[in-house]
């Protein structure tokens, strides 16, 4: 479904110089440490960093619409698997060394503990939650519990049940919590995918169960092992920090989950699959998921951005995730960095997204002429395999 865009070698994809800028992300570790030592204006200095740093670099260093090879062998991909394998270690580390250090760090004030706390809530949400999307996504059961424990660190562990049960298989209908609606403000998504991505991941998995004649409070439920997780995080906070020790953890841990749920917004915000009639919806394509292939900040995100393409190929890894032309999948006029800003000022995002969802809709649409349904999602719930 690609176009005929420069494509990259195997070989070439397998030198550690190419797959070096996504290490990119271990360089907030010490501008986290940094901000804990100083204090001052440095407490500030990573979502400086993550959000105006990155989208300066994108404006100045453009687009990367070059895709490697979908089927490049696993030897080729060793650097990139790499980074993902060494951050759980290293975000337990930096959070609970700082949850360790800042509360008996007398230089620094109240505000200056709970801001670089935000800071590093924007680690574990723009790094953490995604490296475990990427883990959860794989094969192996080591990687998959590495995507637990870092979801554990911020409160949010129903999410892998919740994306790999619901978001995949229901995305751009209304059985999907997750997709925002057209002219939903953030203010409104918020609250709503809050309580309902718990809702349906607990229903997934209780689904799960009883198709194999076992009942929700049967011990295979992930849920007993997501609450045990996220418990003994809290527990070790405050081993460790005391009662400011659980008030800085879950600071980080809200400002995490409010990074993710605003890359969620923009994903697939307007976008929805044509009803069929009954519970039947069209298969999941390219032009249901926004793309950007922003160079630096896809660095940053390990190509989440090439968004169009991981829905419609869940199986790749990021490094071969393929970029798609406007012709084939709508594009973001800006990274993630840029537009999760854009999000959180409803009348701009508006002025800027909705007349690129109406362009989408005439585009790949033109035979639905009441789109009502589909904006308040009352078109009817998709059929469950």
């Amino acid at each position: 479904m690609t176009d005929s865009r420069k494509s990259v070698p195997n070989d070439d994809l397998a030198r550690i110089t190419r797959a070096a800028p996504y290490w990119v992300t271990l360089l907030l570790v010490p501008i986290a440490w940094l901000g804990a030592i100083k204090g001052g204006w440095t407490v500030l200095l990573l979502p400086v960093v993550s959000w105006y740093f990155f989208s300066v670099l994108d404006a100045l260093l453009g687009r990367d619409s070059a895709n490697a090879d979908p089927d490049a062998p696993q030897n080729a991909l060793f650097w990139y698997r790499a980074v993902t394998l060494i951050w759980t270690p290293i975000q337990f580390c930096l959070l609970f060394s700082l949850i360790w250090y800042v509360p008996q760090a007398e230089h620094l004030s109240s505000i200056e503990r709970v801001l670089l706390f935000i800071g590093v809530g924007v680690i574990t949400g723009t790094v953490g939650i995604n490296y475990s999307h990427e883990l959860m996504h794989q094969k192996s059961k080591t990687e998959r519990w590495m995507a637990d424990v870092l979801l554990s660190m911020v409160l949010y562990s129903h999410f892998r049940s919740e994306h790999l049960l619901v978001h995949h298989r229901y995305v751009g209908t209304p059985r999907d919590a997750v997709t925002a609606r057209y002219n939903e403000g953030f203010h409104r998504f918020y609250p709503r995918v809050l309580k309902q991505s718990l809702c349906s991941a607990f229903r997934a998995e209780k689904a799960m169960l009883a198709r194999r004649n076992k009942p929700w409070r049967d011990p295979s439920n992930p849920f007993f092992f997501f609450f045990f997780l996220q418990l003994s995080m809290l527990l070790l906070a405050f081993s460790i920090g005391g009662w400011s020790g659980i008030g800085l953890f879950l600071v980080q841990a809200g400002t995490a989950v409010w990074q993710l749920e605003l890359v969620d917004y923009i994903e697939h915000y307007g976008l929805t699959r044509e009803h069929l009639g009954g519970g039947k919806y069209e298969n999941v394509k390219p032009q249901h998921s926004w793309n950007a292939d922003h160079r630096v900040s896809n660095r940053l995100l390990i190509n989440l951005q090439r968004h169009s393409d991981h829905h419609y190929k869940p199986d790749r890894s990021y490094p071969v995730l393929q970029t798609y032309s406007d012709t084939q999948a709508p594009q973001l006029p800006c990274g993630y960095p840029v537009m999760t800003m854009v999000a959180m000022v409803p009348p701009l995002w508006r002025r800027i997204m909705n007349p690129r969802v109406r362009h989408w809709r005439s585009t790949y649409y033109p035979e639905i002429t009441d789109w009502t349904p589909y904006n308040t999602a009352k078109n009817p719930m998709p059929d469950r395999p």
